[in-house]
């Protein structure tokens, strides 16, 4: 039987292309190392990751599978582009620090390890997905009763068109240019009414601010432009 993958090949050969860079602080993926830390800070406020088995989904480089990894979760971490995925495991090697990754679609791995994970993290994913939905089911299946999702994306807004796209892509270049689609991004209240029915409960939306003057990131009262999000599913 053939599974249906639920991506664009564009946008895994767009991604791929990047991955000898992955791990470069100053290289096409800069902002997501200021982010990073920022996003690890914001699931260990929610959760305690020490001894929890998580899933890293478009885990791309394994820039926060790693990070959960040292921080003492027991980690998986998937992606649906190869070169990411190699890149991911020999960086985790070379740095001595044990992550399981995968090449394997998330609703795939939903039903081979249903109710497996205390956590799972969806981070700057979503938009680049035909069916985000689809995503958000399979990772609540992935979750054990009680269990944590968190996940990252960008709201379509006007501001979020200015600054995520012209900006940072057209005119500061920090981003190569084509790696969002503003009709993609998606608003707190879509990505609120998904989880609801992924059978999950939303328990906090909070913005994340990107400053490129110093290549900083913070949480931030904004979700205007990039925004966190928690669910929790029932016990």
């Amino acid at each position: 039987m053939t599974t249906h993958v639920n991506a664009r090949q564009a946008e895994l050969d767009k991604f791929g292309a990047l991955a000898s860079r992955w791990w470069d602080e100053n290289g096409p993926q800069k902002a997501l190392h200021a982010l990073n830390p920022v996003r690890l800070g914001y699931i260990e406020a929610r959760v305690a990751l020490a001894g929890q088995k998580v899933l890293d989904v478009g885990c791309g480089g394994g820039l926060l599978s790693e990070a959960m990894a040292r921080n003492g979760a027991t980690v998986t971490g998937i992606d649906l582009a190869p070169e990411l995925v190699e890149v991911a495991k020999l960086h985790a090697l070379d740095q001595g620090v044990e992550v399981e990754y995968l090449q394997v679609p998330v609703e795939a791995l939903a039903a081979e390890r249903p109710g497996h994970y205390d956590v799972v993290t969806c981070m700057e994913m979503l938009e680049h997905v035909p069916d985000p939905g689809a995503i958000l089911a399979a990772c609540a299946s992935l979750l054990k009763p009680g269990g944590t999702l968190c996940v990252s994306t960008l709201n379509r807004t006007p501001a979020a068109f200015a600054l995520a796209i012209v900006g940072a892509e057209y005119i500061a270049r920090i981003l190569p240019t084509g790696t969002h689609q503003y009709r993609d991004f998606i608003k707190p209240a879509e990505l609120a009414q998904g989880i609801r029915a992924a059978g999950l409960t939303l328990d906090d939306v909070s913005g994340i601010e990107y400053l490129p003057i110093g290549n900083r990131a913070r949480l931030s009262t904004r979700t205007d432009i990039n925004y966190l999000a928690t669910a929790r599913k029932a016990s």
